[in-house]
């Protein structure tokens, strides 16, 4: 992604650190503790600016790839009897526009 260019942390550490903070609704002194436990010393106002910066972008990525079923579908199943005396089950899939 080149909206990460020219920061001084990786893009993996900086999506970590969104990540925590919005995924388990900690504080920024929080995220910081974590990140410095695994060997990574990041100031609070730092996390709070990349939130700033690239929350709304991972949030608007996040909506495009999870969108839900706009509608409704239905299942209908029909007995066929047919000359042969074989019956034959059909199975339709309706969608219902509402």
């Amino acid at each position: 992604m080149r909206y990460f260019k020219g920061k001084q942390f990786k893009k993996d550490i900086i999506l970590v650190a969104i990540g925590y903070y919005c995924r388990f609704s900690l504080s920024y002194r929080d995220v910081s503790e974590l990140l410095r436990e695994r060997g990574i010393s990041v100031h609070p106002t730092t996390i709070m600016r990349w939130v700033h910066e690239y929350g709304n972008l991972i949030y608007q990525i996040w909506k495009k790839k999870n969108k839900k079923v706009q509608s409704s579908w239905k299942l209908d199943e029909t007995y066929f009897k047919s000359v042969k005396r074989t019956g034959r089950y059909t199975i339709n899939l309706l969608r219902n526009r509402l």
